[in-house]
């Protein structure tokens, strides 16, 4: 049965409450927005191994450290904007450089937080994040594949940045489709050109796809769910068959998935390559829809980035 479009936060917050069940050594440290990230099905669970500490994302960080490096698996959240940028510094140095068994979960990324409008909306935690030593840094597109990377996180050790939608996305993935670490998935297959995307924009991709064939261009699409580390693997083997790259992600350009994606091709196989993202700005106040037109990242401009990107490699 299909399912109607649910925000994958609320896939991450069923499949920890599943672990915390589970797992007597995870634990949860909160910084008051566990209502909004999903986290409270943790709570509800286990309250006695769940940790509030306020408004203080530094804190946050702190404490999880100190949990992980007394052998338990701690697991934060907040919104993106929050996590990454107020905690930063203790991400860096207390987190990353002891390689500890630390969960960063951040919900509302992107602009398709929609009304909160710009300093609510994130769009530079994939760069921040990815260029962390130890940091592994995902990106799900459904509900589904947010409860497959939970439990990865957490049954894998070291550092991990799961990144989150608030908004309600189609469900294109289900319990069968594969999810590892550091593996791309085929969503759909193609030759004459590739388009990767991750989140938000894997569903804007497979619908450009679709309206592409009916033009007679046999578009790939990429589900990129993992950003670092990158499917180095995937990335050449697409720009090999196709030869020709579109990238698209709900994310400044610079840094990103797409920044990610051409330093591979540029060291080992260079091709055209298109980007489809935020280009050095901030968001602003309006629904995820119009903002998504706005700043051109519906499917109707993936398409005609395909389009471009067809024509430079026949150039």
């Amino acid at each position: 049965m299909e399912m109607k479009p649910t925000p994958p936060r609320d896939g991450f917050g069923e499949e920890i409450a599943l672990l915390a069940e589970e797992n007597k050594k995870l634990v949860m440290v909160s910084a008051d927005l566990e209502d909004a990230t999903r986290a409270e099905y943790f709570k509800k669970t286990a309250a006695d191994r769940f940790f509030s500490v306020g408004i203080a994302e530094q804190d946050m960080i702190g404490m999880a450290a100190g949990f992980a490096s007394e052998g338990f698996v701690a697991v934060t959240n907040s919104f993106a904007v929050f996590l990454t940028n107020r905690g930063y510094d203790q991400i860096r140095m207390d987190v990353c450089y002891n390689n500890l068994n630390v969960k960063l979960v951040a919900t509302h990324a992107g602009i398709t937080v929609g009304e909160d409008g710009a300093s609510a909306q994130c769009l530079e935690d994939l760069a921040i994040m990815r260029v962390l030593p130890n940091m592994k840094v995902i990106c799900p597109m459904d509900t589904i594949e947010a409860k497959k990377a939970t439990r990865a996180m957490v049954e894998q050790k070291g550092p991990f940045y799961l990144r989150l939608s608030r908004s309600a996305l189609p469900v294109l993935t289900d319990e069968t489709t594969p999810f590892v670490v550091g593996k791309a998935n085929v969503l759909r297959d193609g030759k004459d050109v590739t388009v990767i995307a991750c989140g938000v924009m894997v569903c804007e991709a497979f619908n450009a796809a679709k309206d592409l064939e009916k033009e007679g261009i046999s578009v790939r699409v990429i589900n990129m769910h993992t950003i670092k580390p990158l499917d180095v693997d995937m990335i050449l083997k697409c720009a090999k068959e196709t030869g020709a790259i579109v990238t698209a992600e709900e994310h400044q350009l610079n840094g990103g998935l797409g920044s990610a994606v051409a330093e591979v091709l540029v060291q080992y196989m260079p091709v055209p390559v298109e980007m489809i993202g935020i280009h050095d700005s901030f968001g602003q106040t309006g629904t995820p829809e119009q903002l998504l037109q706005h700043y051109k990242m519906k499917s109707v401009d993936i398409v005609a980035a395909v389009k471009k990107g067809i024509a430079r490699k026949k150039s």
